[in-house]
């Protein structure tokens, strides 16, 4: 399937039932989720539109200069609020949708205007017990929110009305945001195979004199040559030492002969994000050395996949790449000692200093506790999340160690989905061996 005929838009009977469960857990309480804001390069120089994730997630709209209101226990409970047409403006930056438009496209109850918000906000949020909302440099709404708690303080003690508190909306839409419905998976799906496109383009052109450059812009016209795809967050190609670096993105150097790759990309294909890392080996072969430190991150890789069923811990994903790492390290003489106690002191942070995992999803680091009081979050079916263990030689670190070891950067990344009976690997389509990499690398050649 590709994406030209992929329908996975979500009916806007998904975002009532949404609404309905937001409404059951907010009691009392209100619920203020504005657009996300327009942001600048420079001056007026705009850059391209993304809706805010939470708003998106909790009524389907996307239309910037919005605000939602959700209401607990009183009617009219989803009231929203948009920009009225502007000739000058949308001259500009397009039409604005407008309140008859937006009333029956997301199912609100009421819709008005923004000019309205004034006027209108206080008397919608008087009484509630609290107000979910995050507040935001400037976003126009925090003065409207500390005056009904203003109000509250000096008129609620008579009548034991609030609203009385400012919680963040995560704590109810976090947790729901967890678990991914069926129409979600699919666009993760998609993100994914867009993804496998990208990385197969980019480690299609890699070889000693081109540009990192180069590989970033080839990887990301496949994301944007298939419609309604972009880029998920800045692409990064790291050659030689620069894949040490865990967020490099500056792709300004040239690709030297015995370098490795490591390319970290992700498309976003209906607001929903996929991940993926691999590393190639610059001339298609890897070195000796470097095919000994993959192998070890492969291994750690696949330890970690076999761990994923429901009921597991994620803590489990961590502590089985660790183990493996740990091994590895030891094997390659970086490191010495029983295995349980250079675990117990991390003596591999030196060399894989970050996490296992990431939740995935609207956000490409999706909202969710990985633990409560201190207890790690067990698995559950329609979990989505990254796998991605590396190990890095800085050279500033690998002075000491052998001299063929400074300066490799190895991590493989992928998304995985959790089932009923185990997982589903959604971007298995991009392989993992060490043949299957060489093979990719250069085929433009």
């Amino acid at each position: 399937m590709t994406l030209s005929d992929f329908s996975g838009d979500a009916a806007p009977e998904v975002f009532r039932q949404r609404r309905e469960l937001i409404r059951s857990l907010l009691n009392g309480g209100v619920m203020l989720l504005p657009s996300a804001p327009t942001l600048y390069r420079s001056r007026d120089t705009q850059h391209r539109y993304r809706p805010d994730n939470e708003l998106y997630y909790s009524t389907g709209v996307t239309e910037p200069g919005a605000l939602a209101l959700i209401r607990g226990n009183k009617d009219p409970h989803f009231v929203l609020f948009v920009t009225g047409p502007n000739e000058s403006t949308e001259l500009w930056t397009g039409p604005m949708i407008g309140t008859e438009i937006a009333k029956d496209q997301f199912g609100a109850d009421e819709c008005y205007m923004m000019s309205e918000l004034p006027d209108l906000l206080p008397g919608l949020i008087e009484g509630a017990d609290c107000i979910h909302y995050r507040a935001r440099v400037n976003d126009g709404l925090e003065l409207y929110v500390k005056q009904a708690l203003e109000d509250a303080r000096s008129k609620g003690a008579r009548h034991g009305s609030g609203p009385r508190a400012m919680v963040d909306p995560g704590g109810i839409l976090d947790e729901l945001r967890l678990k991914k419905e069926d129409y979600e998976i699919e666009w993760l799906r998609m993100a994914a195979q867009v993804t496998i496109a990208g990385h197969r383009a980019g480690a299609a052109i890699i070889s000693p004199g081109v540009g990192e450059w180069t590989v970033e812009a080839t990887v990301e016209q496949a994301f944007r040559s298939s419609a309604g795809s972009t880029v998920a967050f800045p692409t990064i190609v790291g050659s030689g030492s620069n894949g040490c670096v865990l967020h490099y993105t500056a792709n300004d150097k040239i690709i030297d002969q015995d370098d490795l790759v490591l390319v970290d990309a992700g498309a976003e294909v209906g607001f929903y994000n996929g991940d993926v890392t691999r590393t190639y080996p610059a001339n298609g072969h890897f070195t000796p050395a470097q095919r000994d430190v993959y192998e070890i991150v492969l291994a750690s890789f696949e330890s970690a996949i076999d761990k994923v069923r429901p009921g597991e811990p994620v803590t489990a994903l961590h502590d089985a790449v660790t183990r493996v790492i740990v091994e590895g390290l030891r094997d390659l003489r970086v490191l010495r000692g029983s295995v349980d106690g250079l675990l117990e002191k991390k003596a591999y942070q030196p060399y894989y200093p970050h996490q296992t995992s990431h939740w995935l999803g609207l956000d490409v680091h999706d909202p969710g506790d990985y633990a409560s009081a201190g207890t790690a979050r067990v698995l559950e079916p329609g979990m989505v999340f990254t796998i991605e263990p590396g190990l890095y030689f800085r050279p500033a670190i690998a002075e000491s160690l052998a001299e063929n070891l400074s300066g490799i950067a190895i991590r493989i990344e992928d998304d995985v989905l959790v089932t009923e009976d185990g997982c589903e690997v959604l971007s298995c389509g991009l392989p993992t061996s060490v043949a299957e990499i060489e093979e990719l690398v250069g085929l433009s050649r």
